[in-house]
């Protein structure tokens, strides 16, 4: 991935979130927050943390890459598609009495459909503000169906939204439908090539209404062109002749086979070319200066979520000397290693004797989480002072409930390495099991023991061991 398109799926994920938090509600984003504030960037920065936070924890950044595969998949089945549609195309201008084959509707079949097309869609740059096709359509529906994954349904809309909302929708859907079409004339040129080279052709024209002398001019100036590109145009002798029956030598099949060629290259390949290129400047150029604007009314919600009007404001309170904790005599941050419990029962010694009485200067005691006050504040604390080596104390007595668990899984998100210590008191085997497999899906390293000499290694040791 480039870093315009890595940049592209972060503001679509972002959006993903968004419209989802729009249908069914805000989402549980206490830890996303918290990491947004952390980063100390800009509004527009702290906005893209916690969309990604989000999208990453509610599988959106798997299911984008289900969604990627399925689309890769789905825009080969169209690019097949258009080759099978420009050899049809090619056979059935052909198709008929071989002998005498009308230029005009040969021609009308060629790019009688992709003038239209190409015309609905000029009209629809000038006049309308959203451009589609049903081709577009049936790729995103594709890229649906083939992506496999449920969460993958929200991320076609936000896609779409995020486009619209930049002027790059119509750009990235020109691509798409240019791109088809130009396969397709391409196609049928090379399979118009391939018929004429292996079959012998004659070609009339026959009309009711339309004089001899309006079709000579029509052929002539169609084919002027052409002639720049070394086609051959019909002489209005040729032309005259042809409206009686299919001229039998050989000069005169070839000058209409080369000037159908003509035809079909600069009416139809070129203009598409022209698009598709147009269409490749434009996406590029957008894509590459997509910007995250904070100040769109569809983020002003969550704002004060990620920013705090007191900080926007530049009154912003100096940083805590000390991290927030419940037991008396506890030392300041800014230590490599953090020693902390959660929910102990009052007849549980804390802090342990081992800390207090060797006192080591590398380790600091945050106390005790009990209260839900107390964990957001130690959240906030270790996310802004993240220490290189974090010990989370628990009660083996208590059941392993989703609560803790979620819990210890954001604890150990603050720091570079966590371990669950399991105090070593009696309590049910069938509990601690529980307590042990648990943190084995987390994938924690825990024990009966206090692991002190990992807790309380030296600086330098630790930066080896990193």
């Amino acid at each position: 991935m480039t870093d315009s398109t890595s940049h592209l799926q972060t503001l679509w994920l972002c959006e993903t979130v968004r419209l989802r938090e729009e249908h069914t509600g805000q989402l549980e984003d206490s830890e996303a927050c918290r990491k947004a504030r952390g980063s100390q960037g800009s509004l527009a920065e702290r906005l893209q943390v916690r969309g990604l936070f989000l999208a990453k924890r509610d599988g959106l950044i798997t299911a984008l890459q289900h969604w990627l595969q399925g689309a890769k998949f789905a825009l080969w089945l169209l690019i097949f598609s258009a080759i099978l549609s420009g050899v049809v195309l090619a056979k059935t201008a052909l198709s008929g009495n071989s002998e005498a084959i009308n230029i005009f509707w040969a021609l009308s079949g060629l790019i009688g459909l992709n003038l239209l097309s190409l015309l609905a869609w000029c009209l629809g740059m000038i006049f309308a503000k959203q451009t589609s096709s049903p081709l577009s359509h049936l790729w995103l529906w594709l890229s649906n169906k083939l992506a496999r994954d449920a969460k993958a349904a929200q991320l076609a809309p936000a896609l779409l939204v995020l486009l619209q909302r930049h002027n790059l929708l119509r750009w990235g859907l020109g691509r798409l439908l240019h791109g088809w079409w130009l396969i397709t004339l391409s196609s049928a040129l090379v399979s118009l090539i391939a018929l004429l080279a292996t079959r012998r052709y004659g070609f009339v024209w026959e009309s009711t209404i339309v004089a001899s002398d309006s079709f000579v001019l029509l052929v002539h100036y169609l084919g002027i062109p052409a002639a720049w590109l070394g086609f051959s145009v019909p002489s209005s002798e040729l032309i005259q002749q042809s409206s009686l029956h299919a001229l039998a030598g050989e000069p005169a099949r070839q000058v209409w086979a080369s000037w159908l060629l003509g035809t079909l290259l600069i009416y139809g390949v070129l203009p598409r070319l022209v698009c598709s290129l147009l269409c490749e400047w434009r996406w590029r150029r957008g894509v590459k200066h997509l910007t995250f604007n904070a100040d769109d009314p569809v983020w002003q919600p969550l704002h004060e979520r990620v920013q705090p009007s007191s900080e926007r404001l530049g009154v912003v309170d100096a940083a805590p000397s000390a991290l927030h904790h419940t037991t008396a005599g506890s030392q300041l941050a800014g230590h490599a290693a953090v020693l902390l419990a959660i929910e102990l029962d009052d007849s549980i010694s804390w802090p342990p004797e081992h800390l207090t009485s060797e006192h080591p200067a590398n380790v600091l005691d945050a106390g005790m989480i009990d209260t839900r006050e107390q964990r957001r504040h130690m959240l906030d604390q270790l996310s802004a002072h993240p220490p290189a080596r974090l010990l989370i104390a628990c009660n083996p007595q208590r059941s392993a409930d989703r609560g803790t668990l979620h819990l210890i899984a954001e604890l150990s998100r603050t720091a570079t390495q966590t371990r669950v210590w399991l105090l070593d008191i009696d309590a049910p085997q069938e509990r601690l099991t529980n307590w042990q497999e648990q943190l084995d899906e987390l994938k924690i390293v825990h024990s009966r023991t206090a692991p002190w000499a990992w807790l309380e290694q030296e600086p330098e040791k630790e930066v080896g061991a990193s």
